[in-house]
């Protein structure tokens, strides 16, 4: 089975509720820190400038996943991994017994539901330590999972469409740095560019990386694609998978973000399809366009 990427690569002492919150989704997985053998004939990432509308997820201070702005009627939605920021219950998924002792919330007790704690996007961050931050931090608003995430077979609903506040000028976050399409009826066989963030043991800069490959179907999870890649650690989870992609005037089109993976050198995400349609339709207030 296939495991989703852990936000973080170790968990430091808590001290706040969204703190102790990011220590649980590290230990629910940690899959994503082992390496593979050097393949020559397999693309690894590199680290660029960035996206303007890809960027790094913050919880009270600690950046954990990959985030991006989605185009949507508002301007105001960001899609993630579910898996970074709404917690499962422990009872969803036999096979994710064996992590029980870790799926504890600070009081000792199961949790599921959002991530608490103030949960920010910093659009194209970079740098050691606090980083620079181009386009400030935007404040989310509204957390939204798929039923199958929280109710059916977790893994094929492993996305999330975030909402953001204005900024204090009023402007959407999409206004200001722009956003992809989403592509509701890609098939799994795909060109793709791959945009994401490592965390800081592997990426103490915190410099964006990019990937450029091919994907397939999942031959284990029929409902996601795989992309083979080095260099997407523990915190790459969110990344958003950019079909027809040239660059930040033309993005291409959004069919999916990574989710898991068993190495650093194999993701995988859900093919976004009817039902994730249906979900951002309901957080957007309105129809989607047609892919």
């Amino acid at each position: 089975m296939r495991t989703a990427r852990a936000p973080l690569a170790t968990a430091a002492t808590t001290v706040t509720a969204a703190a102790a919150a990011l220590a649980v989704l590290v230990g629910l997985t940690g899959c994503g820190g082992t390496s593979q053998a050097a393949d020559p004939n397999q693309p690894s990432a590199r680290h660029f400038e960035g996206l303007p509308f890809v960027g790094v997820l913050f919880a009270d201070g600690e950046h954990h996943c990959t985030a991006s702005v989605v185009d949507s009627p508002k301007g105001n939605m960001l899609v993630t991994a579910a898996h970074c920021v709404d917690f499962q219950d422990g009872d969803q998924d036999g096979d994710r017994d064996e992590d029980r002792d870790d799926d504890k919330g600070a009081d000792g007790g199961d949790e599921s539901g959002p991530l608490p704690g103030d949960l920010q996007f910093a659009p194209r961050f970079s740098g050691s330590g606090d980083g620079t931050l181009p386009y400030g931090k935007w404040k989310v608003s509204s957390v939204h999972v798929p039923r199958a995430w929280r109710e059916e077979d977790g893994d094929q609903g492993d996305y999330a469409f975030l909402t953001v506040e204005p900024d204090a000028r009023g402007r959407s976050v999409q206004e200001v740095v722009g956003a992809a399409t989403p592509d509701w009826s890609s098939g799994p066989r795909r060109h793709v560019t791959v945009v994401g963030y490592p965390n800081e043991a592997y990426n103490p800069d915190n410099q964006p990386i990019t990937c450029a490959t091919d994907t397939e179907r999942d031959d284990d999870e029929p409902y996601m694609m795989r992309m083979r890649c080095g260099g997407f650690y523990d915190g790459t989870s969110g990344s958003p998978w950019l079909a027809d992609h040239h660059d930040a005037r033309r993005p291409g089109r959004l069919i999916g973000v990574l989710s898991g993976g068993d190495t650093d050198a194999e993701s995988t995400a859900v093919l976004f399809d009817r039902q994730a349609r249906e979900l951002y339709e309901r957080v957007a207030g309105g129809a989607a366009k047609p892919s």
